[in-house]
């Protein structure tokens, strides 16, 4: 029976990362990111049904396929996993998914934003203008994606999907 949970864990979480890289495909460029707000989507959607650390490692796995396939930069990384465990733990406690949504913009748009000037400074060797430069990308990525993901929620709760949705996770 433990065996069965895990393979429709592996399979959702393989579903999600395949729906964050083909995503990054909308991708816009905005100072020096290339903002996915598909990324965010997914990330609410994975902390909904998988919890906080299947929620991280989609993103990781996401961010990965990502730059090996050249559709983004080392900046994914912070941004999306940061995003990820702040939206995962506050629906792991609070259950909501309007606060979910509220710390995946915060996770992403702030703490990520700010963990992407040493990225960009010391692995990729750009010279960033300042340590809050990319909160305003990342937060209009994330502010678009947390719309995405709530209204997507949203429609799932009303046709009792998520029901569904979230049984597939556990």
């Amino acid at each position: 029976m433990k065996q069965d949970h895990m393979t429709k864990r592996l399979a959702l979480a393989g579903v999600l990362t395949a729906v964050a890289v083909a995503g990054s495909l909308l991708s816009v460029p905005i100072a020096g990111s290339k903002c996915a707000p598909v990324q965010h989507m997914v990330n609410v959607l994975a902390a909904v049904a998988l919890g906080p650390w299947w929620s991280v490692g989609i993103a990781f796995c996401a961010s990965l396929l990502r730059n090996l396939m050249g559709l983004g930069s080392l900046m994914a990384f912070p941004g999306s996993m940061v995003g990820a465990l702040c939206c995962g733990l506050m629906y792991a406690k609070t259950r909501k998914i309007n606060l979910t949504c509220m710390a995946e913009a915060f996770g992403t748009g702030i703490l990520g934003g700010l963990a992407a000037y040493p990225v960009a400074k010391l692995l990729m060797g750009a010279a960033p203008a300042g340590l809050f430069v990319y909160v305003a990308p990342f937060m209009i990525s994330t502010a678009v994606g947390s719309v995405l993901a709530f209204g997507l929620v949203t429609v799932m709760e009303k046709s009792r999907f998520l029901t569904q949705f979230q049984k597939a996770g556990q």
